[in-house]
């Protein structure tokens, strides 16, 4: 009877270990978004970061700040088209002085994600 009773506190133990390990595994950290949202929206950080710095060389280069486009015809960013994973890329800029690149979710899987940004200060937002 003992070993018995010894037996079902493990399998509870191990039932109990397995929902606490699923919990955190459908959920980023500290109850976050789930771990795909966090690696795609990770990526997207990182390309505006590089694009933000391309457009920085452009600015001491050129004098002003650049489209997508220019920044590809310079050889300062590998955007074919402007979209990479399931985001849309726009650079905005104003008087030469501002700008502000804008990654919006256009994959229909992606619909409730964040909208993230930089501009010329290099600080992601994310809304």
């Amino acid at each position: 009877m003992k070993k018995v009773g010894g037996l079902v506190g493990l399998v509870l133990a191990l039932g109990i270990g397995y929902f606490i390990f699923k919990a955190q595994m459908t959920t980023g950290p500290a109850g976050g978004a789930p771990p795909q949202q966090v690696i795609d929206t990770t990526g997207v950080e990182n390309d505006l970061v590089a694009i933000g710095h391309a457009e920085q060389m452009y600015l001491a280069s050129h004098g002003s700040y650049a489209s997508l486009d220019q920044l590809k015809q310079d050889a300062m960013t590998t955007f074919s088209d402007g979209t990479r994973r399931g985001y849309q890329y726009t650079v905005d800029f104003e008087d030469g002085q501002h700008f502000r690149v804008t990654a919006t979710p256009t994959d229909p899987a992606k619909k409730n994600w964040p909208t993230v940004s930089i501009d010329q200060t290099m600080q992601v937002q994310k809304q």
